[in-house]
């Protein structure tokens, strides 16, 4: 699988760590950044990274990797077609890909340890969607919202 990665630098560590996991895995890993430890960048740069890497095709799913997670997902549901989520258990990681067709894991370094990390990421990957008829619903209303906010924005820029 190909997965998009993206920290900031309250992620820095624990995001090579996973991409090292996630390697050793058999997974092909497109690391988004940092690059570097830098203590004054920024979350929403990186999920945005991710985010586009999964909407263009170019990662299957994406892991973000900040503080609390918090702010890499509230930044990565942003954009049109991802379906983020924070995550510090193996339950949520599975189920939310296997029930809400979760395309994004976001976790939180100052929240979890390395080998529970490797876990929730294993869960993540591992998961698959279920399909099962009430899913599939439940999916297509969270599409028909998106698509309704995005034609009211698109339709306000018209008028202006």
């Amino acid at each position: 699988m190909r997965i998009a990665i993206g920290s900031d630098h309250g992620g820095f560590a624990l995001k090579s760590i996973i991409a090292k996991y996630l390697r050793e895995m058999g997974n092909e890993v497109i690391d988004m950044g940092a690059q570097s430890f830098v203590p004054s960048d920024d979350y929403p740069r990186f999920s945005k990274a991710v985010a586009e890497a999964i909407i263009k095709g170019e990662a299957e799913r994406g892991i973000l990797v900040c503080g609390s997670g918090v702010g890499a997902s509230i930044a990565a549901n942003k954009f049109p077609g991802i379906r983020a989520a924070v995550c510090h258990d193996t339950f949520s990681a599975h189920q939310g890909v296997e029930d809400d067709d979760m395309n994004l894991l976001c976790m939180g370094q100052r929240v979890v340890g390395e080998e529970l990390a490797k876990e929730i990421v294993y869960s993540f990957v591992q998961a698959r969607f279920s399909g099962a008829e009430r899913h599939v619903r439940r999916l297509g209303e969270v599409k028909a919202i998106e698509r309704e906010f995005l034609k009211e924005k698109n339709k306000g820029r018209q008028e202006a």
